[in-house]
């Protein structure tokens, strides 16, 4: 009975040291590392004619300088009297400025879109989102303005401003698209909807859009409160994972706010795809990021032609 009690003790140790040394591990991965993907999308910008550069301005909405990525399309410089349409990318939690480029692989998406004809060679911008918390896996931005920043007035407004002094823009507001990816997502609908003046075309991958901090920032009411005349420009993309690493949450929001978009007349559209939020695999995480945005990037491309169209601009 002894030696059964030993061994009943071995073992018990070595389960005990196993559950600590994963919760090790866990925590590691999540809140150290910040849940970085096992397998990320493998991208190759060799040849695209693009590149990345980070810039920054002295923002008065937030009280410090801030940084934004940007990425003109190949032709920029080939004709100089040109202008483009811009698309500004918001990162989800715990990331920043490079994450669309370093982590989702978004210049060969972008390549191949204009390849392809999908759309138009347009100024990208990803802003930096975080509020004056800084970038952290215990929370996410808030894009929005409250106590930790300005971040919707950054964004909506006094970034558009600066990207308008910068570059060759066209200047009207079916001309400019702004999405993100997860919190991101509920971000550009929240800051977007705000700042129909700047903006007309919106899409959110894997996104929510009831937040936590009360119905001032979830599109799902504030879209409501969008007079009838205003709401003809809108144009809205969606998506989200049917089998989401983390439950149901992001594909009943996204239904829901699809739903409360068709009953107001507002015109968007819904997909669902395999995957969605997760640590690895081809449907997940990055990768389900780098493989939907062609989707709604092509979807912003068909709004960019027709407002050229209607206006007579040549892409």
């Amino acid at each position: 009975m002894k030696i059964i009690a030993r061994r009943w003790k071995i073992l018990l140790g070595m389960g005990a040291a196993t559950l600590t040394l994963l919760a090790g591990a866990g925590y590691w991965y999540v809140f150290i590392a910040g849940a970085p993907q096992l397998d990320p999308p493998q991208t190759n910008v060799t040849g695209s004619g693009m590149k990345f550069h980070l810039q920054t301005f002295n923002s008065k909405a937030m009280g410090e300088v801030r940084q934004y990525g940007v990425i003109l399309p190949p032709s920029y410089y080939q004709n100089p009297n040109k202008r483009y349409p811009v698309i500004f990318l918001l990162h989800g939690g715990h990331d920043d400025a490079r994450a669309w480029v370093d982590k989702i692989g978004i210049v060969t998406v972008l390549a191949q879109l204009y390849k392809s004809g999908k759309l138009p060679p347009s100024i990208v911008i990803t802003p930096d989102g975080n509020d004056k918390r800084g970038s952290s896996p215990l929370w996410d931005p808030n894009y929005y303005d409250g106590p930790n920043g300005n971040v919707g007035t950054l964004i909506g407004q006094e970034l558009v401003v600066v990207v308008k002094s910068r570059y060759r823009t066209l200047n009207k507001p079916q001309f400019w698209a702004m999405g993100g990816l997860s919190s991101g997502g509920w971000g550009a609908l929240n800051i977007g909807l705000r700042h129909l003046n700047n903006f007309n075309i919106f899409f959110s991958q894997i996104g929510y859009f009831t937040d936590k901090t009360g119905p001032q920032n979830s599109p799902q009411v504030f879209v409501q409160q969008i007079p009838p005349a205003q709401r003809k420009p809108i144009h809205i993309y969606l998506d989200a994972g049917l089998n989401d690493f983390f439950g149901s949450e992001f594909l009943n929001s996204s239904r829901q706010f699809h739903e409360t978009l068709n009953k107001l007349g507002i015109k968007n559209v819904f997909y669902t795809f395999p995957g969605g939020h997760g640590p690895s695999g081809p449907d997940y995480g990055w990768n389900y990021d780098h493989k939907h945005a062609a989707d709604s990037l092509t979807y912003v491309g068909i709004q960019f032609q027709e407002a050229m169209q209607d206006q007579k601009i040549k892409s």
